[in-house]
């Protein structure tokens, strides 16, 4: 499956009536295991790849050129429909273009722009939001760099939580007549407000997420498409890497990890060993 198609499924599950949840993944192994268990969407995160690519907080320090970098290795690796959080587009709506052509390029789904004013200005002291003005600028910006009209491009936005139902519906619905494919929107914490920018914006909506007494159909039936679910395979990784570190650095016995770990049967699976032999037999003559 190439870009295109994965981008026309991404917009297939948008035009649908059901609501799903990605696999966060952060690089190609974690995209490759994803999809063994069936998995067809994913997303890789700003904050996910700023922790995997640098061992760093979700504060912008990650570049544009090194966030391209990782969608194109998990792109070569599997063949997720993959969202990607492009932040605030790494700059103004100029960056904005940048951003669009580098991550399509490298074979996203899905992009989002968001309209936090990225990175923290000086004394801001907490979030703050472009002007709905210049929000609408980086949407057009993004929708004019887009050369495959199949890439879904996503307004975001987090202002839900400083400007309330009103100044996130605003902010939404000019993004809408600016011509983004989705709206995504982070923060929500009723079914009340999912209805409002549903009537509001009347576009396929993104939950960056939502309260555990809110069932999957019931978003589903107010617009939403899809629902994000956390990035708990990076902390995961986290926590068995350090147990593995400790247990040999105390002197425990290799041996003694085999019910923690993965096997040799899986790992030659999910590092796909018997295609490679397949290929040096036919191509090396071993």
């Amino acid at each position: 499956m190439n870009a295109t198609e994965q981008r026309q499924r991404m917009r297939a599950l948008l035009n649908g009536t059901e609501c799903k949840s990605p696999a966060s993944v952060f690089d190609a192994l974690s995209a490759r295991l994803a999809q063994s268990v069936g998995y067809e969407l994913g997303i890789l995160a700003g904050s996910v790849a700023s922790n995997t690519t640098l061992a760093a907080p979700d504060l912008i320090v990650l570049t544009l050129t090194e966030f391209a970098d990782q969608i194109r290795r998990i792109q070569r690796a599997a063949g997720l429909s993959l969202i990607v959080d492009a932040d605030h587009g790494y700059g103004n709506a100029l960056n904005v273009m940048r951003t669009v052509e580098e991550c399509e390029h490298a074979g996203v789904s899905c992009l989002s722009i968001e309209d936090t004013d990225l990175p923290t200005p000086y004394g801001s002291g907490g979030e703050s939001f472009v002007s709905i003005d210049e929000g609408v600028g980086k949407m057009k910006a993004a929708l004019a760099a887009r050369r495959d009209p199949s890439l879904v491009i996503a307004g975001r936005t987090a202002a839900l939580r400083k400007e309330g139902i009103d100044g996130a519906v605003a902010r939404l619905q000019a993004y809408a007549q600016a011509g983004v494919d989705c709206v995504f929107v982070v923060g929500l914490e009723t079914l009340d407000q999912l209805s409002a920018i549903e009537a509001a914006v009347k576009l396929p909506i993104i939950v960056g997420s939502a309260p555990a007494s809110l069932s999957r159909d019931e978003l589903a039936a107010r617009g939403a498409r899809i629902l994000l679910q956390g990035h708990q395979p990076t902390a995961a990784v986290v926590k068995t890497l350090t147990e593995v570190y400790t247990h040999l650095f105390n002197g425990g016995a290799p041996a003694e990890l085999k019910s923690s770990i993965a096997s040799a049967e899986q790992m030659d699976a999910v590092t796909r060993v018997g295609a490679y032999k397949t290929w040096q037999k036919n191509f090396l003559g071993s």
